[in-house]
């Protein structure tokens, strides 16, 4: 592994300037196909215009790579100046990472103001390599990036969501006021699970002062975990593990008709596809769904191969609806909103829920518990040592009326 540096100004204005013109060429063979007479395809124009949209991916992707390389501190800068958490992270890396000497770690770490020994073993990571964890994943997991992120020190989340109920009106000044209706609440609670990964090294790279185990460690585990729970948020369960939001029950119905917890779709009226007439209408449909007030924060959610369809969608006039995430931090944006890949969105299919729109911050929530454990084991597959690192992530909807679904069905 290769520790990385912070891309330049230059590099980041000549993917940006490659991305932008990479868009302009898609446009212009996206154009010419749409001009073709019906019947009469071109096969290598429509192969050329996949390609360029494939190549307009990868672009966007490098530079949302670069925005995020550009952006992130130093680990090694953290707290420097707290002469515990600096003893604590030299003893966690250089003894017991290297060479699984803990004589004295657990002291260090309450020095270090952590929360000590596992019941089950294991040490909590440096303060550091803790933040960087989450702050890489964070950049990983895309659900993570919009969603609300809750830190917990229990076993359990719970939150109280106002289901309304309550009455009020207009009277005279000499009115009667009558008594209002008690409003209605229900306790929501994202299912929590234990998450782990158990990457490994030989001890030649451990004893290497040139290996930055530090670096190596927490990609290593931010890669794990990020693939875990990426695909929890979306499709989870609730078994050991946070709920994904496509595990809910959806329907059709309105806010205000169905039952508290599930969630409404829109159906494409097509089996399996877009309409034939035009498929911006249905695009519409789904972010008119949600409420005005939702509206502001909101983002669409869908993989890859949705967004190299929609990429190619035009309004009335003529404009693209999608376009790249050209500036700091920007992601791209369908329709004004921001649109964000997470492959774990199913792919279009008859009944497929392919495309989610709405307000993740006020629809869905991740819990995190307390800090990153790892456990150093050299004996069981020697000459490695594997690192058996622990997590505890939850995640559920707890506003079901923030969250709309696209369901490619006849109703």
């Amino acid at each position: 592994m290769t520790t990385q540096t912070q891309p330049s100004v230059a590099e980041i204005k000549r993917a940006v300037d490659d991305l932008g013109q990479a868009f302009e060429t898609f446009k212009e063979a996206n154009d010419l196909r749409a001009k073709a007479k019906p019947g009469r395809g071109d096969v290598v124009l429509d192969q050329k215009v996949d390609r360029l949209s494939r190549d307009v991916s990868a672009l966007q992707g490098n530079v949302d790579r670069l925005f995020v390389a550009a952006g992130r501190p130093a680990v090694a800068s953290m707290r420097r100046d707290d002469p515990a958490i600096t003893e604590h992270k030299a003893a966690f890396f250089d003894r017991f990472v290297r060479k699984g000497i803990e004589t004295g770690l657990q002291a260090l770490e309450a020095k270090a103001l952590s929360t000590g020994t596992d019941a089950d073993g294991g040490y909590a990571v440096p303060e550091a390599l803790d933040s960087s964890i989450e702050k890489l994943l964070l950049e990983a997991s895309p659900i993570r990036s919009v969603a609300n992120v809750v830190q917990i020190g229990t076993s359990a989340y719970k939150k109280l969501v106002n289901l309304g109920g309550a009455t009020s009106g207009w009277v005279g000044e000499s009115d009667a006021r009558a008594e209002t209706d008690t409003p209605q609440f229900s306790e929501v609670a994202p299912p929590l699970g234990e998450i782990y990964a158990n990457p490994a090294a030989t001890q030649a790279m451990l004893d290497d002062a040139y290996f930055n185990v530090e670096d190596w460690l927490a990609e290593e585990l931010t890669t794990e975990f990020a693939a875990q729970e990426g695909t929890a948020f979306v499709t989870g369960n609730g078994t050991n593990k946070p709920k994904g939001f496509l595990s809910y029950t959806a329907t059709d119905e309105v806010d205000g008709t169905r039952a508290f917890g599930s969630l409404q779709y829109v159906p494409t009226g097509v089996a399996g596809d877009w309409p034939a007439s035009d498929p911006t209408d249905i695009l519409l449909d789904l972010v008119y769904a949600l409420r005005a007030g939702y509206r502001t924060s909101a983002a669409f959610v869908m993989n890859t191969n949705l967004v190299a369809e929609i990429r190619k969608f035009k309004d009335a006039e003529g404009n693209y609806l999608w376009r790249p995430g050209l500036a700091d931090g920007q992601p791209p944006s369908l329709l004004g909103y921001r649109a964000i890949e997470v492959a774990d969105m199913p792919d279009k299919a008859a009944d497929s829920l392919s495309v989610a729109f709405g307000n993740f911050e006020r629809g869905y929530t991740v819990t995190d518990r307390m800090a990153t454990r790892i456990l150093r084991d050299p004996f069981t597959n020697k000459p490695f040592v594997h690192f058996y690192a622990t997590k505890r992530v939850g995640g559920g909807v707890v506003n079901s009326e923030a969250i709309k679904l696209l369901k490619f069905a006849a109703a």
